[in-house]
């Protein structure tokens, strides 16, 4: 990993993305602490779900701001492991970690409400999500995209937004944004997984390597672009990926297809758990108070 240093500390560390996290970061500790009495319905937000904000802004530093997304335009595995955090990993934490009173004050506002109501409806987060990551791993899709400064970031923005979209209907604690019951949350996970399973087994399946921005010295080159400044890449006269001594471009390939599947699976099985969890928690509060769900007919005479 040494080797990484040659493209030099602002390439590696990103300075100024670690800046808009942190920034992001005060501004949420302001909100939920001094000034939360700006809001209404404020309480005091847990200590857990602090953890969970925190915790998912060092991931979306650490995978957009740390050496891993420089090692994503060099290997394809530290791609896909790269993507497997920002988009599986860290939406979940983000939603977790707003406080209810909070997203209740966002949605106030009809342009937010409104594109989540559109983007979080179940079926259109579920396939809108999986179809969008499948098309941009094709490969005619991937190297233009991961080549271009201007496609590269709208597109990884528009997944983001739309990975938070597709966590949207398991995850938001507000009872009027409730689109799913518990056991159809535990469908919808199994569900992502499946639909994101054609896209992984293309990749690990495949006889031969499918991006020329790992295999082809110029369109590498090019991709580097996007992280490190063009007079760096020139004065360092690389003819491409294989000065990190890295495993062999079918390898590199398949292991980051399997990296994908691997994170999807821990991750969609915790949160199976935890709904799951959080379902048997509920039936036992309501056994204590006696409330029950009732069929709609009985009582009504």
């Amino acid at each position: 990993m040494s080797n990484l240093w040659v493209f030099g500390f602002e390439a590696l560390w990103s300075p100024v993305f670690f800046i808009f996290i942190a920034a992001i970061t005060v501004v949420y500790f302001l909100i939920i602490g001094r000034y939360n009495s700006w809001f209404p319905n404020a309480e005091k937000v847990s200590k857990r779900q602090q953890i969970y904000f925190v915790s998912g802004m060092i991931l979306l530093y650490t995978v957009k701001g740390g050496p891993l997304d420089l090692l994503g335009h060099i290997s394809f595995s530290a791609h896909m492991t790269e993507m497997a955090i920002l988009f599986i990993a860290v939406p979940p934490l983000l939603i977790l970690g707003i406080p209810q009173w909070l997203l209740a004050y966002a949605l106030n506002y009809q342009p937010v409400r409104a594109t989540v109501n559109i983007f979080a409806k179940p079926l259109i987060a579920l396939f809108v999500f999986n179809g969008l990551f499948s098309l941009y791993h094709l490969p005619f899709v991937f190297d233009v995209v991961k080549q271009s400064q201007l496609l590269h970031p709208i597109t990884l923005a528009i997944l983001f937004f739309m990975a938070i979209m597709m966590w949207w209907p398991v995850l938001n604690p507000l009872p009027q944004m409730q689109t799913l019951s518990e056991i159809q949350k535990i469908g919808y996970i199994f569900a992502n997984g499946m639909l994101l399973t054609p896209a992984c087994a293309l990749i690990i399946f495949a006889s031969k390597p499918l991006f020329l921005t790992y295999t082809d010295p110029q369109a590498w080159l090019k991709a580097m672009e996007l992280c490190v400044p063009a007079g760096t890449l020139s004065s360092l006269q690389l003819s491409g990926p294989e000065f990190l001594n890295w495993l062999p471009p079918l390898e590199d390939q398949r292991t980051g297809g399997i990296v994908m599947k691997i994170v999807q699976e821990l991750v969609y099985g915790t949160l199976i758990g935890y709904v799951f969890f959080r379902w048997v928690r509920q039936e036992k509060e309501k056994e204590k108070s006696g409330v029950y769900d009732m069929p709609p007919y009985v009582g009504s005479e």
